[in-house]
């Protein structure tokens, strides 16, 4: 019995394919942790959606910013973007048991001192908070005004937490810390301009994993395609698992038992 940890599948589906082969990924006695983003850019993206459904108790998931843009764009009004490739979801028979599946999926998953989010976790929020965080967003997406919420999620502000944050301001900040976040500064607060590598941190931030913590958890993450899979100057322990398969480079898969990664080249292109 196996627990395994893939990096943003974006669509990407005969490689995840590729990847649960060279696992020999059994799902009746392994388990999958899918970092999120597991659709858009890529070519199969309706599958790579229905292979996450399929898989059912065998499968942990969380909500990445790309999942969010689904949501958003199927039933929070939202339009799609120009490199999107949503129109095989928003068109299939069971899009809507889809959506159902993805709309239930929580934005943490924790197991021990192991968490799992998209994008990482801000060093001011300890472990339990980030999950009770979690919860809040759950039950906007489970609750009669999920559509408004949907409809309203999008913006940069506010920009850095505060525990008096109510509403919509309380939920936006807590998505994207969770599924968005990548540079900040000393105070904890949110830059979404720059989204390259760690060369591109604007000036009085740095990336969220080289602030030092009060807490020693294990924190696995994806988003950040850039990164390669290393995380230079880390204070925390941490893994990156997004090594950019929708851009050419690889999905790799982090044995959370062993520490072994697994990974398969990508078959895109110059990427999506």
């Amino acid at each position: 019995m196996s627990t395994y940890a893939i990096g943003d599948l974006h669509g990407c589906y005969a490689e995840f394919m590729a990847l649960l082969e060279a696992l020999d990924f059994n799902p009746g006695q392994d388990t999958l942790w899918l970092v999120g983003d597991v659709i858009n850019r890529g070519p199969g993206s309706l599958e790579c959606l229905r292979q996450a459904q399929a898989l059912g108790g065998a499968v942990r998931c969380v909500l990445g910013n790309h999942d969010f843009h689904l949501l958003v764009v199927a039933r929070g009004g939202g339009r799609q973007k120009k490199h999107d490739t949503l129109d095989g979801i928003l068109a299939a028979p069971d899009c809507e048991q889809l959506l159902d599946w993805l709309q239930s999926q929580p934005l943490a998953v924790r197991e021990g001192t192991t968490l799992m989010t998209h994008a990482g976790l801000l060093p001011q929020w300890s472990v339990e908070q980030a999950v009770a965080y979690s919860r809040e967003v759950e039950q906007a997406l489970a609750g009669e005004q999920s559509g408004r919420f949907l409809a309203e999620l999008y913006g940069n502000q506010p920009d850095i937490w505060r525990e008096a944050l109510e509403g919509m301001d309380r939920l936006r900040f807590i998505v994207n810390a969770l599924a968005r976040m990548r540079f900040i500064d000393t105070q904890g607060r949110l830059d979404f301009a720059a989204k390259e590598g760690l060369d591109s941190a604007p000036e009085g931030f740095a990336p969220w994993f080289q602030y030092p913590r009060k807490d020693d958890p294990r924190l696995l993450f994806g988003h950040w395609a850039a990164l390669e899979g290393r995380t230079p100057g880390a204070q925390v322990r941490v893994e990156a698992l997004d090594t950019g398969c929708v851009w050419g480079g690889a999905l790799t898969a982090l044995n959370l038992e062993t520490g072994e990664r697994t990974s398969v080249p990508s078959k895109q292109r110059g990427g999506c």
